[in-house]
């Protein structure tokens, strides 16, 4: 099975044929209207912006150590992956490049709504570098059933994907069900042993290609060069339920009162998202 490839597709074609039934695509020019296609670069943020810094891994990196790191970046001795940047906050300069953010597909957004800027929900914009030999720690799908869309600017990315349907193959954490125990890069067919039926997608996105994966959808990823990618979710009616349902979950782990207070706040976030939603996405 392979991934789905459109270089011309319309708003209509997207919603009705991928993202109603979850299917995972591959736009192949969506990043076109982006400034920041084909201008992103190592050299380019070492000399526009080589002091900004973000914390890896309880480390904190300067956009030139970052760089430099992803360069030297082997197979065997891989940088740290991800080093992400948030890019509203230490990069604001590059939100005009990534205009309009929804790239005429995604949309709508509740996650644009102001009243998720308060506390943590997955509305994040961030820039992931990574260098040869950089693997995603972990095989997940996205926190809050969110969707995902994935914009790589600079080297190639190999990603996994999994057919919805396949969780009881993929050994999903007990205390924490949006992970898997697995590492798919060298799985151990000893102890995890439903993975051998398990059929994952493999393919490799390069510059200038958007990554949209659905909802619930299992992945991870491996960069197979230094690598410069743009990242971020949405949330509208079609996943709102299983939004919900996550948030109770989340913040049930710190307390019930914060998970009612949160659920609560939430919901009115999102009905206020909807009154002002007239997309046909349902």
């Amino acid at each position: 099975m392979d991934i789905i490839r459109r270089d011309n597709i319309t708003y209509e074609e997207f919603i009705e044929e991928h993202y109603k039934p979850g299917i995972p695509l591959v736009f192949t020019k969506a990043a076109r209207v982006w400034k920041a296609n084909g201008l992103f670069t190592p050299d380019w943020f070492r000399e526009n912006y080589p002091d900004r810094k973000t914390d890896v891994r309880g480390t904190t990196y300067t956009m030139k150590q970052v760089m430099d790191m992803v360069e030297a970046s082997t197979e065997d001795k891989p940088a740290p992956y991800p080093m992400i940047f948030d890019i509203p906050s230490t990069i604001p300069e590059l939100m005009p490049l990534l205009d309009p953010l929804d790239l005429n597909y995604a949309s709508p957004n509740w996650l644009r709504n102001k009243m998720f800027n308060i506390g943590k929900w997955g509305g994040a914009i961030e820039m992931f570098v990574g260098g040869p030999g950089g693997r995603f720690p972990y095989m997940h799908i996205d926190y809050y059933h969110l969707n995902a869309w994935i914009t790589q600017l600079y080297g190639e990315k190999r990603f996994t994907v999994f057919p919805r349907g396949q969780e009881e193959m993929l050994y999903p954490r007990p205390d924490d069900p949006w992970r898997s125990e697995l590492n798919i890069f060298e799985p151990d067919y000893e102890k995890y042993p439903k993975y051998k039926d398990a059929t994952p997608i493999h393919f490799v996105v390069g510059p200038g290609e958007t990554l949209f994966i659905p909802f619930g959808t299992w992945h991870s990823a491996y960069s197979l060069t230094p690598t410069i990618s743009v990242a971020f979710d949405t949330l509208n009616n079609k996943n709102h339920k299983e939004f919900m349902k996550d948030v109770w979950t989340f913040k049930s782990r710190d307390s019930k009162a914060k998970a009612i207070a949160m659920y609560s706040y939430a919901w009115v976030a999102t009905q206020l998202s909807k009154m002002t939603d007239k997309s046909t996405v349902k």
